[in-house]
């Protein structure tokens, strides 16, 4: 679960990692307010969240199990831990 979650931030971070790069590119002042204005600000936060959400998406369709399997839960059998598994 923590893999997902880091996951998801790291590709909400994206769109603010390639503007650095492109103000770092252009030698503009990386760290200055004026670089950041409101207006890009937001459109970072917009794309970084549609990243998010298709990424979200993508996870939800193309993780888990096949959809008619049957999970058989961890269970003993002859006095050993068998692990859970999809069938």
């Amino acid at each position: 679960m923590i893999r997902t979650v880091l996951t998801e931030i790291g590709i909400f971070l994206i769109p603010f990692a390639v503007y650095a790069l492109f103000l770092a590119a252009t030698r503009s002042g990386l760290f200055v307010q004026s670089s950041w204005p409101i207006t890009i600000v937001a459109r970072l936060v917009l794309a970084a969240l549609v990243l998010v959400i298709a990424g979200l998406i993508g996870l939800a369709h193309f993780s888990g199990a096949a959809p008619n399997s049957t999970y058989v839960p961890a269970h003993v059998e002859n006095g050993r831990l068998v692990p859970g598994a999809q069938r």
